[in-house]
Parts: structure tokens; C-alpha cells; sequence
């Protein structure tokens, strides 16, 4: 038996004897030939010798197995005092890393962060914001219909609508997400993120915007961030401005990407406007409050330097690496 070099040998010597048509086998048919007296001394010698061979079988098949086990474990050892190959960890998205810089700012300052569909009814993306019905934000150029009443958000601004239609004042809500616009070059996507942010109650002033706003983009930028309010217009607030800050590149000497000014605009402002608060019920005699909005791509693009707003999408390793 400890001569069966491989587990056929084992196996064909297992027929051989203890097969249906093996030694073994014709031994026990051969008892019934002989005399009564010797059946049963016979019979038990055949099984002990049954026996005996059985263990001695599986005794070799389980040598060879630990033989050809331990022949493996020699030829794909391995040597755990090599160094170990590195695994690359992912990371996130510089727009997500800035979008959550956004809102950890906003959220300190006693903000919500409220959500709203992307597919969005022309009454909450324009009507409700008192776009009137010839206004350019509803040209075919510049907004993706999918019907006559339905629309890709072209803004976050429909959040503040649904978000006031069911809570009452006082409120401070930030609405972070996706939109999207028929534009595109180094500094427009078609899909970008946009965060819009509104507060309200009783006695919210501009006095109050300025604060909320300077605080928020000196924490952004660092505290000796100069901060400016021009005059602007935008259809769902009166008074309008847009807010700039002192050219993170150049400081205010002036550069091609502030075009000489010192300055770069960041945003939209106002207070709302009475017509939307209108629009939800809320009486405008009783209630102001102030709104605003930010391109998180604009924010990123400033706050790392970007000069193309397509590298954000282009998924190339390089760039993204450095994030």
C-alpha cells in the first residue's frame, strides 16, 4: 500500500481488493462453500483483513493529500517581510470636499440643509419665483424643457418654494444639489451644483445678509477676506447685489482672472421679493427675509485655482489626485 505513488494508484488498489468485484467480495461469496463450522472463524478473518486494508487506504490517501499540501504550500509561500503592495484609497470629489465645507460653514450658523427634486415644475423653477412670463431665464437657450410645464432646475431657488409652502417662519435653510443650464465653455456646464441658501422672519434685514454672507465666505477664504455688495438685479429679490471678494490671486493688484478690477464676484444676494412670499402664503408685511445663491464650481475654481471648469468632469486621475 505505501508503495501507491498518487491517489489513482490508491484508488485502483481500493478496487482491486474492496471493490464490488474485488478480492474481498469473492472471499465472502466463496463462505458459503464451505463448512458450517469454519463460516464463522472465516468470515470474521475476511473482515478484519477488510478492515485492515480500509485503514491502510485511507491512511495513504491521507499521506499523499498532506504530501501534495505541504508541496504547494513550498511553491507559493510567501515572504511577509517583503513590503506589501499599496493599495489606492479613494478620495472625494473636490466639488463634494467644497460642498461639504459649504454646509458644515452654513450648518454652524444655525442653517438647515433642506433637498428638492431635480425635475422640477416651471411654477417652482420660474412662476413662484416671480420670473414673469417673457423673462430670458425661460428662453429655450438657456433652459432644458422636458415638457411645457416641466423643466431641469435651472437653480436650487424652487427649494426655498417647497420649503416655505410647509413651514412657517422663523427659518434659515440652505438647499445644496444639482442643476442644469444649456451652457457650456471653460467657465459653464450644462449640469453644475448650486447652493442656495434663504432666511426668514419677523425683523431679517439686509444688515443681516451682509453679516451672514461676510462670515461665511471670511471662514471660506480666511478672515482677512475683503468683502463687497454691488447693486443687481435678480427677479425673486429687491433689493438685489452681487457679492465679490478680493482677488485670491493676485490679492487686489489686479490679474487677467479678475481682469484687472482686484475683485472676483461669488454670488448672488437679496431680500425676497413680496411676490414670492405671496406666492406661499406668507404675509409680506409681516415677514422679510433674505436670499442668496452660489455656483460650488465658481467656489472650487477660486479656492484651488482652476482655470477651466471642465476638469472637474473630465475624471482625469491626475487632477484629481491632488485632491
Amino acid at each position: 500500500m505505501n508503495e501507491a505513488a498518487g491517489e489513482d494508484a490508491v484508488q485502483s488498489l481500493r478496487v482491486k481488493y474492496l471493490g464490488r468485484k474485488g478480492a474481498i467480495s469473492e472471499f465472502l461469496k466463496d463462505l458459503k462453500d464451505l463448512a458450517p463450522e469454519l463460516k464463522k472463524s472465516s468470515g470474521e478473518a475476511i473482515n478484519r483483513a477488510k478492515e485492515t486494508l480500509e485503514d491502510k487506504l485511507s491512511s495513504r490517501l491521507a499521506s499523499l493529500k498532506d504530501s501534495q499540501k505541504s508541496e504547494r504550500l513550498k511553491r507559493e509561500r510567501v515572504d511577509i517581510t517583503l513590503p506589501g503592495r499599496p493599495l489606492w484609497r479613494g478620495g472625494l470629489h473636490p466639488i463634494t470636499q467644497i460642498m461639504d465645507i459649504v454646509e458644515d460653514i452654513f450648518i454652524g450658523l444655525g442653517f438647515d440643509v433642506a433637498e428638492g427634486p431635480e425635475v422640477e415644475l416651471d411654477y417652482y423653477n420660474f412662476e413662484a419665483l416671480n420670473f414673469p412670463k417673457d423673462h430670458p431665464a425661460r428662453d429655450m437657450q438657456d433652459t432644458f424643457f422636458v415638457t411645457d410645464d416641466v423643466v431641469l432646475r435651472t437653480h436650487t431657488s424652487p427649494v426655498q418654494v417647497r420649503v416655505m409652502e410647509t413651514r412657517r417662519p422663523p427659518l434659515r435653510v440652505i438647499a445644496p444639489g444639482t442643476v442644469y443650464r444649456k451652457d457650456s465653455d471653460i467657465t459653464h456646464t450644462p449640469m453644475f451644483h448650486q447652493v442656495e441658501g434663504f432666511m426668514v422672519g419677523s425683523d431679517v434685514s439686509f444688515a443681516n445678509l451682509k453679516g451672514v454672507l461676510t462670515v461665511f465666505l471670511q471662514e471660506l477664504f480666511g478672515q482677512k477676506t475683503a468683502v463687497r455688495f454691488r447693486p443687481s438685479f435678480f427677479p425673486f429679490t429687491e433689493p438685489s447685489a452681487e457679492v465679490d471678494i478680493r482677488c485670491v490671486i493676485c490679492s487686489g493688484a489686479g490679474c487677467r482672472v479678475c481682469k484687472g478690477t482686484g475683485w472676483l464676484e461669488i454670488m448672488g444676494c437679496g431680500m425676497i421679493h413680496p411676490n414670492v412670499f405671496k406666492s406661499v402664503k406668507y404675509d409680506p408685511d409681516k415677514y422679510t427675509g433674505f436670499a442668496f445663491g452660489m455656483g460650488i464650481e465658481r467656489i472650487a475654481m477660486l479656492k484651488y485655482g482652476i482655470d477651466d471648469i471642465r476638469l472637474f468632469f473630465e475624471n482625469d486621475l491626475k487632477f484629481l489626485n491632488q485632491f
